[in-house]
């Protein structure tokens, strides 16, 4: 998953630079909100968290424009701005979440879970199961049906396979992955890419993604 953080707290975006990382998403940083009206737009990003006071334009004036130019991508505000007025201003401009400052990281990982989820027709939940293969968002492993023992992935693998599931009917190409999963800063090779699906394969078995020759990839949840 894609994440564009805007947030001009050098020290904080660190941090949740860090976190959002940690969790298998691929972060794109800004701090102007000039700035983040642009790449919104151009970037093809899964989720965006939103700082309200922002420099060079405030932030409520960037979601309502992303809005009205039909962007429907998730976003939830993250602000220190935390009376009831400020919200209902922000979620009627077209905020999917608002998590006032200071907060849990647990619980922004579980909105954000909870957004991506809910974009896709998936219930929130710690786990995600399609086709007989159930994933662990929280410990980053896998299983199937018939083995349910857990098998550790690698934040590569992780976030491979969490996209693939969220598509499931869906051939995805490996220009599509890599725009998903690497942040703007990453050097893309889709070579990388096929290693990361093999070594899949091996752990979980063969048939659990499907390569559609010249197209791309598909999740079968076979085994």
């Amino acid at each position: 998953m894609r994440l564009l953080l805007i947030e001009d707290n050098v020290p904080l975006a660190d941090e949740l630079s860090a976190l959002f990382t940690q969790h298998g998403y691929a972060v794109d940083w800004c701090t102007d909100g000039r700035d983040a009206a642009t790449m919104a737009m151009n970037e093809p990003f899964d989720v965006i968290v939103l700082d309200l006071g922002l420099p060079g334009r405030p932030g409520i004036s960037v979601l309502e424009e992303w809005r009205e130019k039909g962007l429907d991508t998730p976003v939830l505000i993250l602000t220190a701005r935390s009376s009831w007025s400020e919200r209902i201003t922000g979620l009627r401009a077209g905020a999917d979440d608002y998590l006032p400052k200071p907060f849990h990281p647990d619980e922004l990982l579980l909105r954000l879970q909870a957004l991506v989820r809910r974009r896709h027709g998936q219930r929130p939940s710690p786990t995600l199961s399609i086709a007989g293969i159930i994933l662990d968002e929280n410990s980053q492993s896998a299983w199937s049906e018939t083995n349910d023992t857990p098998i550790n992935l690698t934040r590569a693998e992780f976030a491979i396979l969490r996209y693939l599931m969220l598509h499931p009917d869906h051939v995805i190409s490996k220009d599509r992955l890599l725009d998903h999963l690497y942040d703007s800063e990453h050097d893309r090779n889709p070579n990388v890419v096929e290693v990361h699906i093999n070594h899949l394969r091996q752990k979980l078995g063969r048939g659990i993604i499907v390569t559609q020759r010249g197209q791309g990839y598909r999740f079968g949840g076979s085994t």
